[in-house]
């Protein structure tokens, strides 16, 4: 006798229709793809680069990897090394890559009054990452005019202040990039010579305008959407949960920091008091896959790193323009371990329980995302000429889309950069996202399939 159950299922293999190769998860990992080659090629163009050269294809294919991704690492400077035609090429990369092209093709369809389709909607749906095809259209509307709203609000925060140091016409521009680039939480900088904001480093209006830009990019857009809608009366369990754990993280981010740097005389021990705190918040910040930074981050203690390290691989929240496991996940996780400490047998928060796919979906994101990071810095450790924490800083700023390094970006070898490559477009699509658009078997079908249990012995 078969110890297998099936549940009206025919083990006939069946054929495979038409369009059902292009599941939502293959079409948002090709999207993302083609929107990477489309700009890796406008960056080999002469009039991208200042010398007239155009950038060779690896090098632009990095770059235009790391804008569709808003992840900001950088094998050349930003601001000295692009025209304005390549800079603006960026600055499109990052707009469309932050906010999905999903999202940027509802809004064209809703201009022209075209009907958004099923097939369309449960692309949204994959692209926002939402659990749900009710009001998928409205919150993709949400998402452009909030964006909209924010990043102008921001560029001219940044504009007035920046116009007494750099002029209106460059501080518009300035402003402009900035606040797109924050906002997505990309950290492409213009400033130059690889110093991000460091000029920056105690003025109070720059760093809270940044600050401000980077955590409303990077809570979701399902919280700010929440937030548009309800005016913050009654919030969604997952907005608070996202609200709740993004607040820890920062604050305890910005105490760890400001305890290990305050005597470094290279980062925070030559500042004032309140110059420490607002660059202790800010690098707390910042690894939520934002990628800015106002202290040199090579001169920080070893210790400060594992911690920033920490916060990249957590990342930003879910449906947000940053990377990571995300802040849910890790929530998810904690809760399971407490519930298991305590022999519950399910997982609750604030008195509603949680699915056991929630809990398995957060444990296979934390698992492949691990096995992801240390693998690449694995095999960076046999192609680069650096320490294993340097090497897995890169790597976790790469995964977490975060841009932050140690200053190894532009000497990565060839096979470094692909890898670097490869580790940014997972962690922007996602690394369960990529998994189901490789599987060949359908869940479907796996679903409707129950074995006899049998325990293994655990611990």
């Amino acid at each position: 006798m078969e110890n297998i159950i099936l549940n009206n299922y025919s083990q006939e293999k069946k054929p495979q229709r038409k369009g059902e190769f292009l599941t939502p998860s293959r079409i948002l990992v090709l999207g993302f793809a083609l929107l990477i080659l489309i700009g890796a090629l406008l960056l080999t163009l002469p009039v991208a680069t200042l010398n007239g050269q155009g950038l060779n294809f690896l090098d632009a294919l990095f770059t235009a990897t790391s804008a569709v991704c808003v992840t900001g690492l950088v094998v050349v400077d930003t601001g000295t090394y692009f025209t304005t035609f390549g800079q603006v090429v960026i600055l499109l990369l990052i707009q469309v890559g932050g906010l999905g092209f999903m999202t940027f093709a509802t809004l064209f369809a809703i201009i022209l009054g075209r009907k958004i389709t099923l097939k369309e909607r449960l692309l949204l749906q994959e692209a926002l990452n939402q659990v749900s095809l009710e009001g998928i259209v409205r919150l993709a509307k949400y998402v452009i005019q909030i964006s909209f709203v924010i990043e102008v609000l921001g560029a001219l925060i940044l504009t007035m202040r920046w116009s007494t140091d750099l002029g209106w016409g460059k501080a518009l521009y300035f402003g402009v990039f900035h606040a797109i680039s924050a906002f997505n939480n990309a950290g492409f900088d213009l400033f130059g010579n690889f110093s991000s904001l460091t000029r920056y480093q105690g003025d109070i209006t720059t760093n809270l305008t940044i600050m401000f830009l980077i955590i409303t990019g990077g809570i979701g857009f399902a919280v700010l959407s929440d937030a548009y809608v309800n005016r913050g009366r009654k919030f969604t369990l997952h907005s608070r949960a996202v609200l709740k754990v993004s607040g820890v993280l920062i604050l305890l981010g910005a105490l760890f920091i400001f305890a290990l740097e305050y005597t470094n005389p290279k980062t925070l021990g030559s500042l004032d008091p309140v110059a420490k705190v607002l660059a202790s918040f800010f690098q707390s910040v910042t690894p939520r896959t934002a990628g800015f930074n106002t202290v040199n981050l090579p001169d920080l203690r070893d210790t400060t790193v594992l911690v920033i390290i920490v916060l990249m691989f957590i990342g930003a929240s879910p449906g947000s323009t940053g990377g990571g496991i995300k802040t849910t996940t890790l929530l998810a996780i904690i809760l399971s371990v407490s519930s298991t400490f305590k022999g519950y047998c399910h997982v609750t928060l604030e008195e509603r329980t949680l699915p056991k796919d929630i809990i398995q979906k957060a444990v296979a994101m934390t698992f492949t995302a691990m096995l992801l990071v240390l693998t690449v810095t694995g095999l960076l450790t046999i192609t680069e000429e650096a320490d294993v924490l340097t090497l897995l800083f890169e790597v976790t700023s790469a995964f977490g889309t975060v841009g932050l390094s140690l200053g190894i970006t532009p000497n990565l070898s060839s096979l470094g950069r692909l890898a670097i490559i490869f580790t940014m477009f997972c962690g922007r699509v996602g690394p369960l996202t990529l998994a189901f658009a490789l599987a060949q078997k359908r869940a479907l079908v796996m679903n409707q399939i129950k074995y006899p249990e049998e325990r293994i012995i655990i611990g």
